[in-house]
Parts: C-alpha cells; sequence; structure tokens
C-alpha cells in the first residue's frame, strides 16, 4: 500500500500534548490523573524530545481506544502490548491495522479462530479489512500496554510510563458495575489479572495469537473459543444483543 505525503503525515504522532489526544468524557479523569503524575509528565517530555529528535511515531492519536469506547459502553476488553510499528498499520486500537493493509499474522489468527469458532468469513479487502473500529464502536476496548511506538522498533517505548496509564485503566473498568468480559492473551496481558475482580467480571485467557505461540499448549489461542464465550456471557447477563459481527 503506497501512502502519499499527506497521508504520511496523518500516520504518525504530530504533538505529545495529551489535549490534543481526545477521550470519550468517562475516562478525562484517570487520563488527566496520569498526565498530571510524574510519570505522565516524563513521558509526555520524552515524546516532545523524539519528535524533535525527528523520530517518526505511531499512531497519530495514542488514546484512540478510549474516545471510541466509553468506559460505560465498555462490554469486553482485549489487551496488546505495542502498536503496529510499520507505516500506515496503528490506528491507536490494540490488533487492529488501518483499513486496507495488509493482515498481520496475529491479527490474521484472530479472524481464523472466528470463522472456526462463529462460522464467520474473513472482513472484506481492502476495506474494512484489518480495522477493530467496529468492534471498538460495539462496546470493545482495544487497550495497549504501551500506546506509542518508533518507525520499525517494535517496544521502543516500552517502560516509558504508558504501563501505568494502561493499569489504570484496568483497574477502573474492573470496578464498573457492569459485567465485562477480559480476554487476556499471552503471559503479559495474563500478568494484568490481578487487576480484575474476578467476583464480578469473566477471565478468558490463552496463547497469544501470534503464529509463534496460537497452537502451543497448554492453552493455544486457536480453538480457545473465546468469541462465543464472550458472546453467550454477556447475553446470558442481560445483553442479548451483543455481537462481533
Amino acid at each position: 500500500m503506497t501512502l502519499f505525503p499527506e497521508e504520511l503525515a496523518a500516520s504518525q504522532l504530530q504533538t505529545a500534548d495529551p489535549s490534543d489526544w481526545p477521550v470519550a468524557p468517562g475516562w478525562q479523569r484517570v487520563v488527566d490523573e496520569f498526565f498530571q503524575s510524574k510519570t505522565g509528565e516524563d513521558l509526555c517530555a520524552y515524546l516532545r524530545q523524539r519528535l524533535e529528535a525527528g523520530a517518526v511515531i505511531f499512531p497519530p492519536q495514542p488514546l484512540q481506544a478510549l474516545a471510541c469506547t466509553p468506559p460505560e459502553a465498555v462490554r469486553v476488553v482485549i489487551l496488546g502490548q505495542d502498536p503496529y510499528h510499520g507505516r500506515g498499520q496503528a490506528e491507536g486500537l490494540a490488533f487492529s491495522v488501518a483499513p486496507g493493509m495488509p493482515l498481520p499474522p496475529s491479527l490474521r489468527n484472530i479472524f481464523k479462530e472466528m470463522q472456526r469458532d462463529l462460522g464467520v468469513p474473513f472482513p472484506a479487502m481492502p476495506q474494512p479489512g484489518g480495522s477493530l473500529r467496529a468492534w471498538a464502536e460495539n462496546g470493545v476496548l482495544l487497550l495497549n500496554a504501551c500506546l506509542t511506538v518508533e518507525e520499525g522498533v517494535a517496544n521502543s517505548h516500552q517502560g516509558r510510563g504508558w504501563e501505568a496509564l494502561a493499569d489504570a485503566l484496568i483497574a477502573q473498568t474492573s470496578k464498573s458495575s457492569q459485567p465485562v468480559v477480559f480476554m487476556l492473551w499471552g503471559a503479559f496481558a495474563q500478568s494484568k489479572r490481578s487487576l480484575i475482580d474476578e467476583a464480578r467480571h469473566l477471565v478468558l485467557s490463552a496463547n497469544h495469537p501470534s503464529p509463534l505461540s496460537a497452537l502451543r499448549g497448554p492453552a493455544p489461542f486457536l480453538g480457545c473459543s473465546h468469541f462465543s464465550k464472550a458472546r453467550d456471557w454477556l447475553r446470558g447477563r442481560g445483553m442479548p444483543n451483543f455481537t462481533w459481527t
């Protein structure tokens, strides 16, 4: 996929000012508290420094998941670790790629498991392709623990402070009175289990959908049936219209 110059600029971060990253009102308090903390201030200073040095950072809107899915609408949480680091891929939603981009291997396995579990076909290409925006707008919080990355360098912003915000968002969601399904794929996502009130919510665990682990025991991703389990559990708790499609 070839991007024109204006599309190239639109695909990357332009500012390190959190006021330029809108979120749904229900998330604003926890977001403001984070950016007013020393960890949040240090993170913004680091992002400004990298932008001034000419670094290309993705995605253009790091808090896109919080703009698409208000806390009162969250029905499912899927945790990722790091945005895609290829040009034009990341759109601020875990595992999702911008419309028209080729499917990364992990996302291909997600669609493969959905096809096996629910009988739904792969998404139409080039659009919507691998974009999971429709999920986000239907109550699926697609949250990465680290919300920015530099072009071509996976995990390049890991440990810079984003993880503290992700933990606060998970904890806020866990306090919700409405039932939520947390889908924890891989060891990193499963390390957040202690933040979740399992007396109130459903936690589903499996290996990461990457080709390296999707078929590996003891909890292979392919064959986990998480999509139908989440749907059926939510429908059994007063949400008959929840659907993945």
